[in-house]
């Protein structure tokens, strides 16, 4: 994303706890390194933040217990703050409540497509926000994305991100079900995920993950599977704040929660599908 910024030619001003990371980010782009967040908050009239979770968010904005190098110390007014992380709706409302009251307006502009679609320009963007504030950062956006959704006022790109996340893990797990079971009836796992994408049964999942990441046994898709479960509770937040039933939502979480704790830290989101197989006793490779 950061490539993308620089090619189009804004001028980026870049931050990360990770001094590698953040070297890493600025070779690859020819990004400017920044050793503080209100460095950054005085020289940018956009600032933008992808971070693990909300917390982290209002963390690097307001500083750890209000004190401290933060982004809010150097943002002027009028400038905007867009979180393009997966991060809490009602977090979200709460910390730009804050910066309004600072003169600084902020959008919360979450992304799907993962590393490829980043790496390409083609995320998908859901954009919560005054309409003001959009048009202001619609150019910047659409150097990192291929579709830009206006979903409604702050807190909604979240919101949107969130259920989108938990529709998507729904059908990895639904697929790492039905395949598994086809593999101990006989079929061959690859035969069977190519079968559910000519057919009704095809979700992102077996378009995108068995074969490339679960088949192979790479597991290494990018997105985790502790930030899948962060947003499957972000996703049963929203449903029970709204009063809407979610019966399947709560259970899918509770199963990811599952598996996060059998499995351990640190994994690829993909490899949720060996706890079915530990469960299953069964290993999915292709004949």
């Amino acid at each position: 994303m950061v490539r993308r910024l620089s090619g189009a030619g804004y001028r980026v001003l870049a931050h990360d706890l990770d001094p590698g990371a953040l070297e890493r980010a600025c070779e690859a782009s020819g990004a400017e390194a920044s050793s503080s967040l209100s460095a950054i908050g005085r020289r940018c009239e956009a600032v933008i933040t992808m971070l693990p979770d909300g917390g982290a968010v209002r963390a690097v904005t307001l500083g750890r217990n209000g004190t401290g190098d933060s982004l809010l110390a150097g943002l002027s007014r009028d400038s905007v703050l867009i979180d393009m992380s997966s991060s809490s709706p009602v977090g979200t409302r709460d910390l730009g409540a804050h910066l309004a009251g600072r003169g600084v307006d902020m959008l919360d502009a979450p992304v799907s497509g993962g590393v490829r679609k980043a790496e390409d320009a083609t995320l998908s963007i859901m954009v919560g926000g005054s309409a003001r504030s959009i048009a202001r950062c619609k150019p910047l956006l659409e150097t990192m994305g291929k579709q830009i959704f206006l979903t409604g006022p702050l807190g909604s790109g979240h919101a949107m991100k969130a259920l989108n996340n938990y529709v998507s893990a729904a059908g990895l797990i639904a697929a790492a079900e039905a395949v598994l079971a086809a593999a101990r009836f006989g079929l061959d796992p690859g035969s069977v995920v190519d079968v559910l994408n000519a057919s009704t049964g095809m979700n992102n999942s077996t378009l995108n993950k068995f074969h490339r990441f679960i088949l192979s046994r790479a597991f290494d898709s990018g997105f985790s599977l502790d930030l899948m479960v962060k947003d499957l509770r972000t996703a049963v937040e929203v449903a029970r704040s709204t009063g809407s039933p979610a019966p399947l939502a709560e259970a899918c979480l509770g199963a990811w929660s599952d598996a996060q704790a059998a499995l351990g830290p640190g994994l690829d989101h993909t490899a949720v599908v060996r706890y079915w197989e530990d469960l299953a006793g069964t290993e999915l490779v292709k004949k």
